[in-house]
This record gives structure tokens, C-alpha cells and sequence, in this order.
């Protein structure tokens, strides 16, 4: 294994899902994963998503960089954070809300449970 690897779509076929029926607030979003690491509660890769809104809740830390498109999380307390590409965050554990997509949106995504 390389200790330096690069973040990339490449020859690597992506996880494909929608999110659960049960979150699903509208549209129909497809999800596309491309798992780069998976190990010692450490995921990283890159994530892609069609329009569509959901409900999500996190437990975990989630640190992400959009490289396109443009979503929309809105707390559960009325907070509106607009993702677009260049931007970077950092998502704690216990935000809960919706993520809305607007435009497809790709992002690099650092996960820690």
C-alpha cells in the first residue's frame, strides 16, 4: 500500500444509492460513491449526488471540499449553509437537518465515526 494516495474517480467502479425512502423530503436523488479508504472508522473517497432533498442526522464527523455543483444544508434550527465548489467544511457530529441539492454537487469527503 502507498502511504500517499491520490483522491480520484479513476478505475474505481462508484457504490450507487438514493437515500432512504424514509428521509426522502423530494426528487430523486442518485447517490455515486467512490470509496477510496475504508478502515479503523476512517472513510474517505468522493461522493456525487443528483437534485433531491433529504433528511440527514450525523453522528459522526464529516469533513468535506465541493469541487462542483451546489447543495444546500439547513439545520434543524433554521441555519442555511450554501455548499459550492471551492468551498470547504467541517460537519460535527449531532447536526441534523436536510441536504438539498441544487446542482449536482461532487465532493472529496473525510469521514471519521
Amino acid at each position: 500500500m502507498t502511504l500517499i494516495q491520490r483522491l480520484t474517480r479513476d478505475g474505481i467502479t462508484p457504490d450507487v444509492t438514493r437515500p432512504d425512502p424514509a428521509k426522502l423530503v423530494s426528487g430523486d436523488p442518485v447517490h455515486s460513491t467512490w470509496n477510496v479508504e475504508d478502515r479503523d472508522g476512517l472513510y474517505s473517497g468522493l461522493w456525487q449526488s443528483t437534485p433531491g432533498t433529504w433528511r440527514v442526522a450525523y453522528a459522526e464527523w464529516e469533513y468535506v471540499h465541493i469541487h462542483a455543483g451546489h447543495s444546500i444544508l439547513t439545520g434543524a434550527d433554521g441555519s442555511v449553509t450554501h455548499l459550492r465548489a471551492g468551498d470547504s467544511y467541517l460537519i460535527r457530529p449531532g447536526f441534523e437537518g436536510t441536504w438539498e441539492v441544487i446542482e449536482t454537487t461532487l465532493k472529496d469527503y473525510v469521514i471519521q465515526s
